[in-house]
C-alpha cells in the first residue's frame, strides 16, 4: 500500500469495516471480461457467503474457478473544503479490499450456515429455511487468502 499512513493493520478494526458494510462487491472475470457485481454477504470472520439464482453470468465466473477481487467500504462521507478550491475537497471512508477462492456450497447444512451468516449481517439473528427454498438456490463461501484496510478521515490537531 502506497498510503501507509492510511493502512490498517489490526484484524479487529478489519472486521469491524466489513460487519458495517452493506454491499460486498465482488470482481470477475466473465466471458473474458472484467466484471464487478454488488452482493449482500455474510462473514464469519474468515469468510464471506452469497446466495444467488441457480444461473447467471456471475455464476458462470464463479465456476470458472481462479482467485477473486472484493471490497467492502463503511463511514464513507464527503469531505467539504472551500469552496473556492477543489482541491480541499475529499472523502472519509474506512474501506478492505481483498482476495480469495469461491466454492459453492451444496450440503443443506451448509446453505443453512451461509444463509445465516448472510441473515446475521443484516438483521443480527439466525432464521429457518425450509427445504424447498434450499433447493431452489445457490450458496457460496469465498474463503479469504489476502485482506487490506485503509482509513481516511480528517487529520487531528
Amino acid at each position: 500500500m502506497r498510503r501507509t499512513d492510511k493502512e490498517i493493520l489490526a484484524h479487529e478494526q478489519l472486521d469491524a469495516i466489513i460487519r458495517g458494510s452493506q454491499v460486498c462487491r465482488l470482481a470477475l472475470v466473465a466471458e473474458g471480461r472484467p466484471y464487478l457485481v454488488p452482493l449482500s454477504f455474510g462473514y464469519d470472520g474468515a469468510a464471506f457467503f452469497f446466495h444467488t439464482a441457480p444461473a447467471g453470468r456471475k455464476i458462470a465466473a464463479f465456476l470458472a474457478g481462479g482467485e477473486v477481487c472484493f471490497e467492502c467500504e463503511c463511514n464513507v462521507e464527503v469531505r467539504r473544503g472551500s469552496e473556492d478550491n477543489a482541491c480541499q475537497w475529499s472523502m472519509n471512508y474506512e474501506s478492505v479490499i481483498g482476495y480469495g477462492l469461491i466454492a459453492e456450497l451444496t450440503a443443506p447444512d451448509e446453505k443453512r450456515h451461509a444463509l445465516n451468516q448472510i441473515m446475521r449481517q443484516y438483521t443480527g439473528r439466525d432464521w429457518t429455511y425450509p427445504d424447498a427454498t434450499l433447493a431452489r438456490i445457490r450458496t457460496w463461501k469465498l474463503a479469504i487468502t489476502s485482506l487490506t484496510g485503509k482509513v481516511s478521515k480528517p487529520k487531528t490537531t
